[in-house]
């Protein structure tokens, strides 16, 4: 018995020493991290933060956090769940993070279970952590998918599209009636990224059906965020949401697999020599190894995340941001003419625009480059990580903190642009002939696409298509306000910031006749 008595007190000393030197530690480093500490921010409470506080707010985190600055200043704690988020809210602070220490703020914060769910565990480009796979699936899409001679071969599915657009709009011009831009913008953008996915003109049955699991997934991704504040509870308190993540997920399944094997099917029957077969993205999974995971290939649920990211990443953020910038050429004509002033200039009465022909427009680049700028489709970043305690400004980022980039604060800063929100495609006009930086490299003055080394892949391509589209609209027809509705710059969250009433315009032919057009 007494041995027994003398081995608690043991453990008790031992578990009391330990104690004090967990205090004694602490102490220090609260004493070391008094001028080094997390960036400012408001009171939170106990387990939930400062959630409680955005609840009813996350559409008006922009305003909330341009009045934090002001009490604050630029760079911000907000306390999201047990968790800090750091936001950044200037263009010199986010180089120093993005490019300055890439390495340091490459990473991804943990995923929760409703993202691996999404993402199949972070076998996307978006979600994996920065690493080996992050490395393979970046360089396959780059590499294989978003290099010039590739992206060249896709001209003509880009003519296609245009000609989709183009049958679309003949009865508006024919009858007179305005259009509502947004859902023809959409579906032309989607159909044109399923080209490019599973390589082929897939039947507009079969497209609206992927379009429809996709459009569902992006209409409830704020549902199923919530589900990763509390993951414990989350499962109990919101089993309707869960259940539906794994409705969308599985018919999410249904949808594409059949695709990625009729491709596969397609592929290995050597039709690949024909001239119709074009390389599309799903081609370029299928001997994909995972050098991380024994070399393995990647599995069906896998492709279809990197097939939904491609498709969700290049249809709404281009349709979003084509919407604005041809709702400001509506709002502004004298601009609008200018652009077709210019593009008349470049070709010829009856010739058609090439891709090549974009680089000799130095103003439709301008235009293209403002609407990002004063109109960015996503207003924050994906969520960033670090690894490790990191400084910055004068604080601590601490190790897994989340940390985002407030895009729209810092491409609308007005020490930085004159008059910002302004649409002014002047201001990217240079007299010395030199392009302006949208990778933010050297520096950044506004960042649409992120910056550093998660940096969109699809900047090049993003554009491409802007500038295309956006010239042949202008080209071919006349875009003219509705009387008595003026344009609306209001903006609204959903999965991009669109417009608040979208987009409607009355739309005239630029040539003799409509029919014209459809030549």
């Amino acid at each position: 018995m007494e041995i027994w008595l003398i081995l608690l007190l043991f453990f008790c000393l031992c578990a009391a020493y330990k104690s004090f030197l967990n205090l004694s530690s602490h102490g220090k480093a609260k004493a070391k991290q008094s001028k080094l500490s997390l960036p400012p921010g408001p009171l939170k409470l106990p387990i939930i933060g400062n959630l409680l506080w955005l609840y009813n707010s996350f559409s008006e985190l922009e305003q909330i956090l341009h009045c934090l600055r002001q009490k604050y200043g630029p760079i911000i704690t907000l306390h999201i769940g047990s968790r800090p988020t750091i936001f950044i809210t200037t263009h010199s602070l986010a180089h120093q993070a993005l490019v300055e220490n890439g390495v340091a703020f490459a990473d991804r914060p943990p995923a929760t279970a409703s993202d691996r769910i999404i993402t199949t565990n972070q076998h996307n480009i978006n979600s994996a952590n920065y690493g080996p796979l992050w490395r393979v699936l970046r360089r396959n899409l780059t590499s294989e998918m978003l290099h010039p001679s590739r992206v060249k071969s896709f001209s003509h599915a880009r003519k296609w599209v245009l000609q989709l657009l183009k049958v679309r709009f003949k009865s508006h011009v024919e009858s007179g009636e305005p259009v509502l831009v947004v859902d023809h913008f959409q579906y032309a953008m989607f159909c044109l990224l399923v080209f490019m996915c599973f390589g082929e003109k897939l039947d507009e049955k079969v497209i609206r059906e992927v379009e429809d699991v996709e459009r569902t997934l992006l209409v409830n991704f704020r549902l199923f965020n919530i589900l990763g504040f509390f993951p414990l509870l989350g499962k109990i308190f919101f089993r309707k949401r869960w259940q539906l993540l794994l409705d969308v997920r599985q018919r999410q399944d249904s949808v594409i697999i059949p695709l990625i094997r009729a491709r596969r099917e397609r592929k290995e029957k050597n039709l690949e020599n024909t001239d119709e077969f074009f390389v599309s993205y799903v081609d370029t999974m299928f001997n994909l190894q995972l050098p991380e995971e024994g070399g393995r290939k990647l599995t069906e649920q896998e492709m279809v995340s990197l097939c939904s990211e491609f498709l969700n990443a290049g249809t709404d953020t281009t349709s979003t941001a084509l919407q604005w910038i041809m709702a400001n050429l509506v709002k502004n004509q004298q601009i609008q003419e200018r652009l077709y002033s210019e593009i008349e200039g470049v070709l010829g009465i009856d010739e058609e625009i090439k891709e090549e022909d974009l680089a000799k427009m130095p103003y439709l680049k301008a235009v293209v480059l403002e609407g990002l700028r004063r109109h960015p489709p996503g207003h924050f970043v994906l969520p960033h990580a670090v690894k490790e305690d990191v400084m910055l400004d004068g604080h601590v980022i601490p190790k897994n903190a989340m940390v985002n980039f407030a895009v729209s604060e810092i491409g609308r800063d007005p020490e930085v642009w004159k008059d910002p929100m302004e649409f002014k495609p002047e201001r990217f006009l240079s007299n010395e002939g030199e392009m302006f930086d949208i990778t933010g490299s050297r520096e950044i003055k506004m960042m649409p696409f992120g910056a550093g080394r998660r940096i969109c892949p699809g900047l090049g391509l993003a554009v491409l298509h802007l500038e295309y589209f956006v010239a042949n609209l202008i080209r071919d027809f006349k875009w003219a306000a509705v009387e008595g509705i003026d344009i609306d710059l209001s903006e609204k969250l959903e999965f991009t910031v669109v417009m608040k009433n979208p987009l409607q315009a009355h739309i005239s032919p630029r040539v003799k006749s409509a029919d014209q057009l459809l030549i």
